[in-house]
């Protein structure tokens, strides 16, 4: 792919701090949306936004939507240089990637006033030198930042640290579905990558005992795997579980929440923050999940408060009569939906968590000596 970057005059006239947002592709996945939400939602009074990526995808084109340049295809120093920042935010899974952070190091190098923050996304520890030149790393959930602690002994305070939860458009959420899922119908769902890495045998494990024990019962999944669908096959449930195709919008995502009566969500390696989970919520979706074995992501058990915002089930079982109850008892079911709901709104508003990014840069830049715009 060559050099491209959007056409847009630039505007160094203004006062507005510069922010370069930088990932490593442009898809549809959860790092990228959380990014596309952050720039969304930065005081653009205040900041200027650009992005870079040196692989372009659909997330491109709504981050411009939303007045971001965009910096695709390009080395990340020519970004740098192109652009001048006076914040670099990485968002990485936060173990050591010299690659990725020697272009930061020189261009910090060259402009030591430069704030860099990164977006940690699995809490992960990085004592490398090249990841010395972050000064701040922020997690996605307090779950990250206390093991991060456990297993590093190192502290989680600010301004070398800090969580900042994923921002969800907790807003249009709820214009979309005002009075939340209808409830009327048996009808659970899931939504992930195609990735069996996204998955649990759970998953898979209940969906015959649902079939057998729940009359109507259906089961509808966005992100399916070729495992999941011969296990469809093979037990004859083809009648029951409904794969379909990828969804790229809110709007999408409301309309495919607002068919179901509850999340199923399975998987294996647990969530370091859990976004599909979190969007559910703030759609009025109760949440049926469940722990992650030892050291692996949990933060599903931070968002779903059991018998308040969804249920947790240890195995397929118990997984299995967690559904079937709320099945059976809808008004339960739109309660706890509804505590989900004001839970998200509460904790991850896209509104509110821009804000409080805009907050952390601005501390930031002052702690290196350069004044607020």
């Amino acid at each position: 792919m060559s050099d491209r970057a959007d056409n847009r005059v630039d505007n160094r006239a203004d006062n507005r701090i510069r922010v370069l947002h930088a990932v490593k592709t442009l898809g549809l996945g959860g790092t990228e949306k959380v990014m596309q939400l952050l720039v969304q939602h930065l005081d653009p009074q205040r900041f200027e936004t650009a992005v870079h990526s040196p692989e372009d995808g659909p997330r491109a084109e709504q981050v411009r939507q939303v007045g971001a340049k965009t910096y695709v295809g390009m080395e990340l120093d020519r970004a740098l240089g192109a652009f001048s920042p006076e914040v670099v935010h990485v968002h990485r899974a936060g173990w050591p990637e010299p690659e990725l952070l020697r272009p930061v190091r020189d261009y910090v190098a060259a402009h030591p006033a430069t704030v860099v923050v990164e977006t940690n996304v699995f809490g992960r520890h990085d004592p490398s030198p090249s990841g010395r030149v972050i000064d701040c790393h922020l997690f996605v959930s307090n779950f990250c930042a206390q093991r991060f602690t456990r297993q590093t002994g190192i502290p989680v305070r600010w301004p070398e640290h800090g969580v900042l939860y994923n921002p969800v458009d907790t807003d249009f959420f709820a214009s979309a579905l005002p009075n939340g899922p209808s409830f009327d119908a048996p009808v659970a769902g899931r939504i992930s990558r195609p990735d069996p890495g996204k998955w649990s045998a759970l998953a898979l494990a209940i969906l015959p005992l649902l079939a057998r024990s729940v009359p109507d019962f259906s089961c509808r999944v966005i992100g399916g795997i070729a495992e999941a669908e011969a296990y469809v096959r093979q037990h004859g449930l083809e009648a029951v579980v409904e794969f379909l195709p990828p969804v790229s919008s809110d709007a999408e995502l409301a309309a495919f929440y607002g068919g179901l009566s509850v999340l199923a969500h399975a998987n294996d390696t647990g969530e370091s923050f859990g976004l599909v989970i979190a969007e559910a919520m703030a759609c009025g979706l109760p949440v049926v999940t469940h722990p992650a074995v030892g050291e692996r992501d949990n933060a599903q058990l931070e968002l779903v408060d059991h018998g308040v915002t969804g249920l947790v089930a240890e195995n397929a079982e118990q997984y299995a009569q967690a559904v079937a109850w709320l099945f059976a008892n809808p008004a339960e079911a739109r309660r706890m939906g509804q505590a989900g709901r004001e839970k998200a709104q509460q904790l991850f508003r896209a509104q509110d968590i821009g804000a409080r990014l805009g907050g952390m840069y601005l501390d930031l830049l002052a702690r290196k000596g350069r004044g607020a715009a």
